[in-house]
């Protein structure tokens, strides 16, 4: 399914618009955010608003080398999940109403992180 498509969903008389994208971001060059807990933070933030979403809390962890942030948003969550020792983190924007944008939240996390490599999936999670 396409990113328009999952946006337009509403449109085609869903009742239930539902749009989950996440992904693998592998090799990250912007290695030292990946340990940085309020820099992380930050980013899903930033990313909430990027995706045009409701942000109600963010809480994070350290654990290990690594950091888990974990934003509620009135319409779902966005998490980072992140491995600084392999510069590896996972992503996940998944969000309710055809006015958010998860594919924008999940984009403005790989260009902070910055990644050699990329592997996203997408899902509609609406009822028709």
């Amino acid at each position: 399914m396409s990113r328009q498509e999952l946006i337009s969903n509403e449109v085609a008389g869903f009742r239930v618009v539902g749009k989950h994208v996440y992904g693998n971001l592998i090799d990250c060059m912007n290695e030292n955010l990946l340990s940085d807990v309020e820099e992380l933070k930050r980013i899903v933030i930033e990313a909430a608003e990027e995706g045009n979403m409701t942000l109600l809390d963010v809480k994070a962890w350290k654990i290990g080398l690594g950091v888990s942030v974990v934003a509620i948003i009135l319409e779902s969550h966005i998490t980072i999940h992140t491995w600084p020792e392999y510069k590896y983190a996972t992503v996940d924007v998944y969000s309710c109403g055809s006015h958010t944008d998860p594919h924008k939240a999940f984009e403005y996390i790989v260009s902070a992180l910055k990644p050699r490599k990329v592997e996203m999936g997408k899902a509609s999670r609406s009822l028709e």
